[in-house]
């Protein structure tokens, strides 16, 4: 569900028939999973699998917060609810252009209110360090 197409397509309330995995679960248990996952766990492929779907908003943003690797997220960064998940775990000194990038090119405004956020933070981080 990438709202890059300019179309928004309806979120879907629970599972829908065939589907399997985390995603054949309610939203109350999908949810209950990804809360309930340690800081360090690997179920990064389950998560991207609920940031694909077309499961509400809010369960996608959740499982966006839990990926461990946000270099995965950005095939995502056109999607405004992901791509704000996104940003904010843009740390990295290598990810100043990234969110340069962002700040410059999103269509979404929270995505570009959230890059530049970070972009600020980060660049505030950098001259500490200098």
């Amino acid at each position: 569900m990438n709202d890059d197409s300019g179309g928004r397509q309806p979120s879907a309330q629970g599972p829908l028939p065939g589907e399997e995995g985390w995603l054949a679960l309610s939203d109350d248990d999908l949810l209950f999973e990804i809360e309930s996952l340690p800081p360090a766990h690997a179920s990064d492929d389950k998560l991207l699998a609920v940031v694909r779907s077309n499961r509400h908003f809010f369960l996608r943003q959740e499982a966006a917060k839990r990926i461990a690797d946000a270099e995965r997220l950005k095939a995502f960064a056109t999607d405004r609810h992901i791509g704000q998940i996104l940003v904010r775990q843009m740390r990295r000194d290598a990810d100043l252009h990234y969110l340069e990038q962002l700040v410059r090119d999103s269509r979404h405004l929270e995505v570009r209110k959230a890059a530049q956020a970070q972009l600020d933070l980060l660049k505030e981080r950098l001259a500490r360090r200098r």
